[in-house]
């Protein structure tokens, strides 16, 4: 193909500044400059510099542990690209991040990524907000040869596919993840040979010719474009050194290979061409000198930056919650908790146009426990998606979709299902806004039933608050009356942080007054459901009704019961809790979830922290057995607190 100077100029000088940018971090990473480690791009430069090229000013990529080159092809500054391999407050990520998570929304990098693969469904996610809000904007999502052997990659195919979404999935085949061949670990004649399975072009082009890939990737942008989904290509390539600059690996390749590929060196290649266009050896001497000048100054600049505080630290996981003022009154008609969580999805949803809703099921029938139910007919297909059985991909597209602007609530049909999205939740939603130097926010609420007591047995019945709450940047809601879970669920959706929202399938079909308007309740306020002055129980979910239950027992015997519900676990109400503690002196601690390392242990301990001079017992906490749930009732029903269990344990305290 033919491209005007003035292109390939800018293709050049892209090149070499990402080869220098690289090669000046493996030499201050031997002085000791640049810590941890840092993934050279050396001799891949074409890929992303003829790829991103292709691209507007608002289109966005996804980037790999090896992103440098991807960030420097969008237009990142190499000043704050160096502050932050220094790990310094001026870098893109205020020393938080550092070389494998750079990433600068305003140029719509979405973030480069050190859990291989991850990126896919983040940018799936992407390109489905812009597929929502019908613009031509286009996504890459860049990944590697060791990369396409994961789960997401294939999910993020086959959903893109499925919704014909604005994305080009460009796979740099370097031949090498770490340090075992593609030839070994890698099924079929290409990855590209893989689009196939799922109806979508898939392109095969050589990784070190730029003008090979500046056509494949243009082609595939116009097709993503008009409408006409994604595509797949895949750029062989080579990387010239180990997998990291810390690796220290035995030698896997001989150096006859090493040297076979160097020969075919990207931006050799183009100079050559270049020159033979006419271009002359002064003129290109004058960019890579302009380039040395840039990076000169890069270093001079990331040596001034001062070192982050551990203020900027904590201050970056969490955005500020969404203001809420709850209901004075909180009388209304009878509603069940699945209609109550209907109505705030309704509400919401009608409320802003950026919330939309997906998961298994969702659409058409309104999720099997009916929370979605008549959604589609209101708000139609694009904001109520029913979505193939991908959890992983699905929550990750979620991630993705509210980083790019939306506001996403996910359904996991059942929360058990939720150990098939753990990296997603985990290492993405929950570090994003950090890892970024606490400037995005990721609004997504992931919400499901969780628990026992229907005979679903031990992978359906799980409740598994007490993984969320030891993970920093999630919330954690759960709601044990209709009345709150209506409330909660808007403020979780107005949020500004990934908020994972527990809802107990038992209680789906309980009924209870909710006020008929639209209302928030503040996330990390306690309600207490009863009042008392000789114990108080903390109670969660489920367990709310059998602490009131036997409190209202209790009474009988002159036993003065308070009952709380912290309503989230993340944030936690301390105070409320604690204020309590000092009325009555004694603390009984309830959840359905095992007892074993169970949220009861973490507030036994708070307690123990700050009151302990208040107590006159031991505190006590119940939970379920440290079993898998059983399938029989009567074993259920004992491996579950029950209300006497409730009961013998107050009464123990006295």
């Amino acid at each position: 193909m033919k491209l005007d100077g003035e292109r390939l100029e800018s293709l050049y000088t892209t090149m070499v500044k990402i080869r220098r940018f690289d090669e000046k971090t493996a030499e201050l990473f031997v002085q000791g400059l640049v810590k941890g480690t840092a993934h050279s791009y050396v001799g891949e430069e074409a890929v992303a510099a003829a790829a991103c090229a292709n691209l507007r000013a608002d289109d966005s990529i996804v980037g790999t542990h090896r992103g440098h080159g991807h960030c420097i092809a969008k237009g990142a500054r190499v000043d704050r690209m160096m502050a932050e391999l220094f790990g310094r407050v001026d870098g893109y990520c205020r020393g938080l991040g550092g070389s494998m998570h750079i990433a600068a929304l305003d140029l719509n990098i979405l973030g480069c990524n050190g859990i291989v693969a991850a990126g896919l469904p983040i940018g799936t996610g992407a390109a489905l907000a812009n597929r929502i809000r019908r613009t031509d904007r286009v996504v890459i999502a860049f990944f590697g040869d060791g990369g396409a052997n994961q789960g997401v990659v294939h999910e993020s195919l086959n959903l893109a596919a499925v919704w014909k979404l604005p994305i080009i999935y460009l796979c740099e085949n370097n031949q090498y993840a770490l340090s075992t061949a593609s030839t070994r670990t890698t099924a079929g004649e290409s990855i590209a040979g893989r689009a196939a399975a799922y109806g979508i072009p898939g392109v095969r082009v050589d990784g070190n010719d730029v003008l090979a890939v500046y056509e494949a990737t243009k082609t595939a942008v116009a097709r993503a474009r008009a409408g006409q989904g994604p595509t797949l290509i895949e750029a062989v390539t080579y990387r010239w050194g180990g997998h990291s600059m810390r690796a220290n690996l035995p030698d896997y390749r001989t150096k006859e290979e090493e040297r076979e590929w160097m020969e075919k060196d990207p931006i050799a290649r183009l100079r050559e061409e270049m020159e033979r266009r006419g271009a002359s050896v002064m003129s290109l001497k004058e960019l890579e000198e302009s380039v040395e000048a840039e990076l000169d100054r890069a270093v001079r600049f990331a040596t001034a930056s001062i070192e982050p505080t551990v203020e900027i630290m904590e201050s970056s996981v969490y955005a500020p919650h969404a203001p809420a003022t709850e209901p004075t009154d909180r009388r209304g008609p009878e509603r069940t908790m699945a209609e109550a969580l209907n109505e705030a999805l309704h509400a919401e949803m009608a409320r802003d146009e950026r919330v939309f809703v997906m998961g298994e099921d969702v659409s058409l029938i309104g999720g099997i426990f009916g929370v979605t139910r008549g959604l589609r007919d209101k708000f139609g297909e694009d904001r109520v998606r029913d979505t193939p059985i991908s959890e992983a991909t699905f929550v990750g597209a979620g991630v993705g979709s509210a980083i790019a602007g939306l506001r996403p609530v996910v359904e996991i049909q059942i929360f058990d299902f939720v150990a098939m999205t753990m990296d997603q939740v985990v290492n993405q939603a929950a570090k994003f806004r950090y890892m970024l130097g606490g400037g995005p926010t990721v609004p997504l609420v992931i919400r499901g039933p969780q628990g026992g007591g229907i005979r679903l047995a031990a992978q359906h019945s799980q409740s598994l608050e007490a993984w969320f709450a030891h993970v920093p940047g999630l919330v954690v809601v759960a709601p044990s009356t209709p009345y709150d879970a209506k409330g909660l669920l808007a403020s979780a959706i107005r949020d500004d942080n990934p908020v994972i929202f527990l809802e107990h399938k038992a209680l789906y079909a309980v009924k209870g007054p909710v006020p008929a308007e639209s209302y928030a309740i503040p996330l990390g306020r306690a309600d207490i459901k009863r009042v008392g002055s000789d114990v108080t129980v903390v109670a969660t979910q489920a367990m709310v009704a059998r602490a009131l239950a036997a409190a209202a027992d209790l009474e009988k015997d002159n036993v003065s019961v308070e009952v709380i519900d912290p309503r989230t676990i993340v944030p936690l109400d301390e105070a409320t809790i604690l204020a309590s503690v000092r009325k009555t002196h004694r603390l009984v601690v309830v959840h359905e979830a095992v007892k074993r390392s169970g949220f009861g242990a973490e507030l036994a301990a708070i307690v123990a922290e700050k009151a302990i001079d208040d107590l006159d017992a031991p505190i006590v906490r119940i939970g379920a057995r440290a079993v898998p749930m059983p399938y029989n009732d009567a074993l259920e029903r004992a491996a579950i607190p029950t209300q006497a269990d409730i009961a013998e344990a107050i009464r123990s305290l006295f």
